[in-house]
């Protein structure tokens, strides 16, 4: 999306050092996903997960605070993570292993503020611990780390933020179960954590504490990661898949698992993905909406609750924007700004204002003006999200 700043629009891809120019300058208004808003939440809530101050399930969305200055969120299974406009980071939710990187273990319900750092670009929240990316390009991470997923050598749980190696190259980052595979500038893909079943693409299923470079290509895009598995996007459109096959996940047509990346079908034209836990969901450059994996909730919007081991269409719309994958749902935006959701509603996640499953997407309200999406939102809360 392009920002606009004084009147004229600049476009394009903004490498993190660009972004923290222009900020620095007075010339950057986001993140590359426009203007800042509000946060509003809804879904599971016993942790505080959704920010409100309370522990309160919401199967209608809430407004957190006041504020109109956030420009980018992520969750992990029951906490969550925002960035505002000024740069800081603001956490919340359950805080077990100090995935809050507040230096303990308390659970939040509202939004307390990570340090006095004010130059954070991104957040990836794992199941418990989470991963962060600054606008000089360092990498950073903190919470459990029983499998090596923070990336520090070791598998000790870390409840401040702490750097990984002293790159400062680093553009993206996302943070599975007890796995994160991250991008540097220069194309290439690494991961690091739990590799059961293969989720780090190393062609084995050793465990790896430190990040370990997948492949040698550097043309990868964008990168998202399920339970125990991963996905990746290269610059020529095409989609690949590794780690854990069991539920059809990586659209092979079976169930097998991949512990080398393997592409999905033949498509050249994937723009945008997303990962549930057991599930894989995709945006073609058509508009076209694509969803694989499990479907036990109706999480991939067929109407049905049977799984596909490779990917289906997800009705005719070709207006679809941006899709993002919760546990068992998932929750898309059109091009207009309208919000849809599919999937298991059992905790209020598709904030229809009742408990249930739709297997087919039905519309949160009639707004058109929610923001962005997290790539991986909340496991089991459908919000935060960011409302213009």
């Amino acid at each position: 999306m392009p920002v606009t700043t004084s009147g004229v629009q600049y476009s394009g891809r903004w490498n993190l050092q660009a972004q923290a120019q222009a900020r620095a300058a007075g010339k950057w208004t986001g993140l590359g996903v426009g203007v800042p808003g509000a946060i509003w939440g809804w879904g599971y809530n016993d942790f505080g997960t959704i920010g409100d101050g309370t522990t309160t399930v919401r199967s209608s969305p809430v407004q957190v605070g006041t504020l109109t200055t956030w420009l980018t969120m992520a969750g992990g299974f029951a906490h969550t993570l925002a960035i505002k406009s000024d740069g800081t980071m603001w956490t919340w939710g359950l805080n077990q292993y100090g995935q809050l990187g507040l230096g303990d273990t308390l659970n939040r319900s509202s939004p307390v503020q990570l340090g006095a750092y004010n130059n954070w670009a991104s957040a990836a929240g794992g199941n418990v611990n989470t991963a962060a990316i600054k606008f000089d390009g360092t990498l950073w991470t903190w919470g459990h780390n029983n499998k090596g997923q923070l990336g520090d050598g070791t598998t000790v749980d870390k409840k401040s933020p702490i750097q990984v190696g002293a790159l400062t190259t680093w553009s993206k980052v996302a943070a599975g179960q007890n796995h994160c595979i991250a991008l540097k500038t220069d194309g290439t893909l690494w991961g690091w954590g739990q590799n059961g079943g293969g989720e780090l693409g190393q062609g084995n299923n050793t465990n790896y504490s430190s990040p370990v470079q997948i492949g040698a290509l550097t043309t990868w895009l964008r990168i998202s990661c399920g339970q125990y598995f991963s996905a990746a996007l290269k610059t020529d459109g095409t989609l690949w898949m590794f780690g854990d096959g069991a539920n059809g996940q990586l659209g092979q047509g079976n169930t097998t698992n991949a512990s080398s990346p393997v592409q999905v079908g033949a498509l050249t034209t994937w723009s945008k993905l997303s990962t549930g836990a057991y599930s894989t969901y995709g945006i073609t450059t058509a508009g076209t909406f694509y969803a694989w994996g499990y479907n036990g909730s109706g999480g991939l919007g067929q109407g049905n609750t049977q799984g596909y081991s490779s990917p289906v269409q997800v009705g005719a719309l070709t207006t679809w924007f941006e899709v993002s994958g919760g546990s068992t749902f998932f929750k898309g935006t059109t091009t207009a700004g309208a919000l849809w959701v599919s999937g298991n509603g059992n905790q209020g996640q598709l904030a229809q204002g009742n408990n249930i499953n739709y297997s087919s997407p039905v519309q949160v309200g009639s707004l058109s003006t929610w923001g962005p999406l997290p790539v991986q939102p909340n496991s089991y809360s459908t919000g935060p999200m960011i409302l213009y």
